[in-house]
């Protein structure tokens, strides 16, 4: 082949056809004040300036302990173990010296199915968790079925918490009622930024008297948050949570508190019929 043609064949022009770039606009509207504010700007952390008071001091007014039972049964053995937690909820309530009581007890309907939550509160902060472990595990009673449990269930965990301040005074419930957990597992560091933000949020969502407690992880499984909320039925949850998004602000707390958030998860639970709060 010749240097001519070897020319020739490189000089070929290939025109290529020019496609459409895609950009992302953060160009946002201006407010009355001159500043300029965009739906990008709502997804970052604010900062939070360092303190030497402790986060649970900050979030919390309360003295009360609240823990957290999750307990995963085997399939097989359901109604076995609710007839054993119910024996040990009697046994506790007949101990009038012990400053604890339970909240609530629930069936998981949807979500990690074959698993039950417990709360409990101590009045009185960890003194009085203290006080009733000793007393408990020198119950004989209380220890066999606490062993007798254990052969009905694949795994559990336990967290004591805290309630946060800014939450309406918990109430316990009457009627058929269903409730929702929503579980969130924070970004360390970003729990004082929570609280800010749901103080306001919270205000968007007691239209119906849905919200039932609020807490943060003190011991266990930490930077976890739980918000438990109550509701007649599914059809009262979808249209509780959609008259929230109707609310202007809403949607600007939730812009904030999503990039606080690593995990969520949420559960659909039944009270027991041993459940103070139904």
């Amino acid at each position: 082949m010749s240097l001519v043609s070897t020319i020739r064949g490189c000089a070929r022009t290939v025109y290529l056809r020019q496609q459409p770039i895609r950009t992302l606009s953060t160009s946002g509207t201006l407010l009355r004040d001159g500043s300029e504010s965009s739906w990008l700007s709502k997804l970052l952390v604010r900062k939070i300036e360092p303190t030497k008071e402790s986060h649970s001091r900050m979030l919390s007014d309360k003295y009360d302990i609240y823990e957290l039972h999750t307990h995963n049964i085997r399939p097989d053995s359901v109604g076995q173990y609710l007839k054993n937690y119910k024996n040990t909820v009697q046994i506790i309530q007949s101990k009038q010296n012990l400053s604890m009581e339970l909240i609530g007890s629930w069936n998981v309907e949807v979500g990690d199915l074959d698993q039950c939550l417990h709360l409990w509160r101590y009045t009185g902060g960890f003194e009085m968790v203290d006080q009733a472990k000793r007393e408990l595990t020198n119950d004989k009673s209380y220890v066999q079925l606490m062993q007798e449990r254990g052969t009905f269930l694949r795994s559990r965990h336990l967290q004591y918490l805290l309630a946060f301040s800014y939450w309406p005074q918990l109430k316990l419930r009457e009627g058929k009622n269903i409730y929702e957990i929503r579980s969130y597992r924070l970004k360390p560091g970003t729990m004082i930024e929570w609280g800010n933000n749901w103080a306001r949020a919270i205000n968007y969502r007691q239209n119906n008297n849905e919200a039932f407690a609020g807490y943060f992880s003190q011991i266990g499984r930490l930077y976890n948050v739980h918000h438990i909320w109550c509701y007649k039925d599914l059809q009262g949850r979808k249209e509780t949570r959609e008259s929230a998004w109707r609310s202007p602000g809403w949607d600007e707390c939730v812009a904030y508190t999503v990039p606080l958030i690593r995990e969520m998860h949420c559960r659909i639970l039944a009270p027991t019929e041993f459940s103070p709060t139904q």
